[in-house]
Formats: C-alpha cells, structure tokens, sequence
C-alpha cells in the first residue's frame, strides 16, 4: 500500500476496485465503513453484487476483464472537464501526452460499449475521484489475477497521476494484500529477480554485497516463476523443486497440468504444517513450525513490520522455518549458522536499506512501517512525498485488452473465483476449525436466477460444471449477486475446487495466472 489503513477512513473518496472487502479483508472494511459515515463517497468497481454495493454511492457493473478500459474512459472525462491536475503532472511526471493520446478514444460512449457501464456513471465517477480532496483507490485479486494483470495495476498508477491524488494521506493506489506476510515474503526477496529489499539480481554491484556477506557465488540471471517451474518439471528443463508453505495441487489453476508438474519432478521436497494434498505426493515432508511456534516478524498490508512471539513449542520433530533453511544451507556448503531469528533479521537490516532503521528493539510494542532508513527515522505512513522512488512517476499509455478466454457457444458462460468470509485459500488450517465449518461447511457456486429459470434449475441443485481442463460437481445458490451469463465458485473445498476448471493463461510481465475469467458451460447434474 502507498498509504496506511487508518487513512482510510479519512479519505474523501474511495475507489474499490476488485476486492470483497467485507469477507476477504474485515477489518479494511471496518475502516470504509467508517469513512462513509463521515460522508466519504464510496465507489465499488465489481462485477458482482458485494456488502459494500449495499452502501456505496455508486456500483459500477462492469463486464468481467474490462477494468482497463473502464478506468481509461474515467481519465478521458477528467483530462476533458480539465478536472486533471496539471501542477502536479508538469511537475513529477512523464510521458502525459501519450496518454493522453491513447485516452482520447475512449469516449464515455466507447467505453459504454465495452464494459456495459452507463455513460452517466463513467461521468459520474471521474467528476467524483477527481475533484475530492483525498481519492484512495483500493483494490486486491480482482485486479492483478488476470492475463493483463499488471496493465490494471498501472492504468490505477496513470488514474492517481493524473489527478494529484497520491503522495499524500488519505490517498494513493492500495493493494490490500492477500495473506498475513505476503508483502514481508516479498520485501525478502520471495520473488525470481529481486534479492531483500526489491535489489535487482541482475545488478552487480547488488549481486557483489550479497555475495560478500553470504560467502558464496550468486547468479545473476533472473529466476523462474511457478508457472514457468511446472512447464520445466514436465519438460524435464527442471529436475527437482522445494515448495515451502503452499498446496500447489489446490491453489494453483489448471489442477491436473499441476499433479502432471509434480509427478514429473525427480525429486519433491514440501515444507508445511499439513499434510496437505501438495505434502502427499513429496519424496520428503519437512515439518515447519506454524505462527504461534516460531519467532521473527511479519509485514503487513502497510508495509509495517511487526514482531511475534513464539507462544508454544513446535509439536514432535518440527522445527522453525528458518532453522530448517539455516540447516539445509550449511548441508549445502554455504555456512547458515544463526542464533536467532533476531539475528537474521540483524543481517536482513544491514543488507536492505529500507529495513535500515528497524530493529526488535524499536518494534517491540509497535510495528514500524518501511521505508526506515535510519534509527531515528520514524517509518513511512504513506509513500512518494515530494517525489517518487524512479523521480519522475512515468504515464503508461495502456490499449484496453480481452481477456484469454472468453465465453463462446461451446462454453458460453464466465467462471469467475474467489474467497468466502469463512474460509482461506485452500482452507488446510480453516477446513480443520470447526466452528468455521459449522459456519460455511460446504462449496456452493452462485448463478444468477434468469440463467437458472432457462435451465430449470432451484436452490441446492447439483451442477456439473465443464470447461476445456476438466469438470466438478457443485451445489448451486441462485439470485442476483452473479450478472447473467456468469458463475461464481470458491476454491476451498477439493471436492468442488474451481481451479481445476481454469487454464493457465498468464500475465506476461508477473506470470500472475488469470482466476478472473474462464469460460465454462454447465448443466443439472443428478447423481
């Protein structure tokens, strides 16, 4: 995130795009809520009907994977009304005319066409963003899990440009992050061409302070993505993989090209807390230490490093995470030998420069949020004050993009997933709460009542749901959450689990698979 969540709430405006807020991030929502009671405008960007559509201004409808051009249509109308802020782009910005060229076309009426939203809305919406005091746009899945997913995130960077409306509180573009250390396994380099700290592996002078302070050789080639990994497992390019803390076989699209993947590797190794049904099909299980068993830090949405506290001893032979690592390294020649996890997190701080500042000390009773170059440095509530990270913040000029696969008349409807409040990703820490269970204890697809009228179909019918990967049978709820034409399913439960039905069509740049939009065909199933 660009700002902090408590700024939320004092935002004049809030644009959310693509997230259920209410059942995937409650409490974020708890902070909307309060904002719209202080009368900000609420503008909910979704395709289907979500808690927060009950209490916006407005509901923008849109077409599933046409984000790009909604939001092109959004800066058409303000660069039209001169509502943009012409200060601000003079100043700390780049290639405006260029997008302002490409823009040009994307007329209230054009845009109309594509996304099915009305032009008094597409107005609506640009007069409101642009001229509030603060905007805050706030988005998740619904924007990246798609295969322009990283066009979606920079045309909402070209939306915040163009009106002034970042670099300061209550504003910028918010990626509300998907689990509890997502962006601190990020910040650590989990990601195939960044060391700690977002340092290009192709730098060398990078390259040359890791190598030194880890004694080892480094490359400096940029690494694989999980997609990329799987192709290589099947093609035989890679041999053998190390998965730490996923359920690939549920998680990932495309279920039996992953098994294919798996059962291809030479050697399988998963790191977990479960024997989960990615942990079944390993030539070896490590058992890690969960959350409540380990010490070190987390990062949050906000990019606020906190610390937490080992409560409880790991259970028979498990170990914490990093001494496992700390082992397997030293096993493989390159010396790993730590005290603590403070003492990582010491080296960690030496080597990034945006962690500089924070230590166990400082965070002990309050996370501090990065950048912290410094001891006395306080941390960094919201990002680009003054001026962004590169100087000038660059104008991406982005053409609206179809997505991969759309409905046709061999499969004519549009899956679309996602979480539900009670569950997480592959439920293999909520699938064993009971009270969670009581509370959502079986998958149940939503589709709306004039397709389910067509077909025949009632509340509680089987479907058997088919796309060009494979087939699962779901329950079915029926009502207008879901537009006509489209279907909705969790991921949670393996009886039932939607992504075996999705192809893996990814975002070029990321390599982000497309959960968004995947065409489908169903029909009444009777066991």
């Amino acid at each position: 995130m660009t700002n902090s969540i408590a700024e939320i709430e004092d935002a004049d405006c809030l644009l959310v795009v693509g997230s259920n807020t209410t059942e995937a991030h409650p409490l974020i929502a708890y902070r909307i809520f309060k904002a719209k009671a202080k009368n900000a405008k609420l503008i909910v960007v979704d395709p289907r009907k979500i808690q927060l559509t009950n209490i916006c201004d407005i509901h923008i409808r849109l077409k599933f994977g046409t984000d790009i051009a909604f939001i092109n249509g959004v800066m058409h109308e303000i660069i039209k009304n001169n509502l943009h802020d012409e200060k601000f782009i003079a100043n700390r910005t780049e290639d405006f005319e260029a997008l302002k060229e490409t823009v040009k076309k994307y007329t209230p009426e054009h845009v109309s066409k594509i996304t099915g939203v009305s032009v008094e809305d597409i107005k609506q919406v640009a007069k409101i963003y642009a001229t509030s005091k603060n905007s805050s746009i706030l988005y998740t899945l619904g924007i990246t899990e798609h295969s322009h997913g990283v066009d979606n995130v920079k045309t909402l960077a070209n939306l915040t440009m163009l009106t002034g409306q970042i670099g300061k509180k209550s504003s910028g573009v918010n990626p509300l992050r998907g689990q509890n250390n997502v962006q601190g396994a990020c910040d650590m380099g989990a990601l195939p061409n960044v060391y700690p700290g977002y340092q290009a592996v192709t730098d060398q002078s990078v390259c040359d302070k890791f190598q030194e302070a880890w004694g080892t050789e480094l490359s400096k080639e940029v690494g694989k993505t999980i997609p990329d990994i799987m192709d290589g497992l099947i093609d035989g390019s890679v041999k053998g993989l190390y998965i730490f803390g996923e359920n690939s076989v549920e998680g990932d699209p495309n279920t039996d090209h992953v098994r294919r993947a798996l059962e291809s590797a030479e050697f399988l190794v998963v790191h977990d807390i479960f024997l989960t049904s990615t942990a079944q099909m390993a030539d070896v299980v490590l058992p890690g230490g969960c959350w409540a068993e380990v010490d070190g830090t987390f990062t949050n949405s906000e990019r606020r490093v906190q610390r937490i506290r080992k409560a409880v001893e790991p259970p028979g032979e498990a170990l914490p995470n990093w001494k496992i690592f700390s082992e397997l390294g030293t096993r493989l020649g390159v010396e790993m030998k730590y005290d603590s996890a403070e003492e990582i997190f010491q080296e960690m701080t030496k080597l990034t420069p945006s962690f500089a500042g924070i230590s166990y000390d400082r965070i002990d009773t309050q996370g501090i949020q990065w950048p912290c170059p410094s001891s006395e440095h306080p941390g960094t509530t919201f990002l680009h004050q003054g001026k962004f990270t590169r100087g000038k913040g660059k104008f991406h000029a982005i053409e609206h993009q179809k997505s991969k696969e759309e409905p046709d008349s061999q499969y004519p409807f549009t899956l679309t997933t996602g979480r539900r409040y009670a569950h997480y990703n592959t439920s293999s820490m909520t699938g064993r709460c009971k009270t969670l269970i009581n509370e959502f204890p079986a998958p149940v697809a939503q589709i709306n009542i004039e397709d389910a009228k067509q077909m025949g179909l009632n509340n509680g019918d089987q479907i058997k749901v088919s796309s060009r990967r494979g087939e699962v049978v779901t329950p079915i709820s029926i009502g207008d959450v879901v537009p006509k034409g489209a279907i909705f399913m969790d991921f949670h439960f393996k009886n039932a689990n939607s992504n075996k039905l999705l192809g893996t069509f990814l975002d070029p740049v990321s390599k982000t698979p497309d959960y968004k939009v995947c065409a489908v065909q169903f029909e009444k199933h009777t066991p």
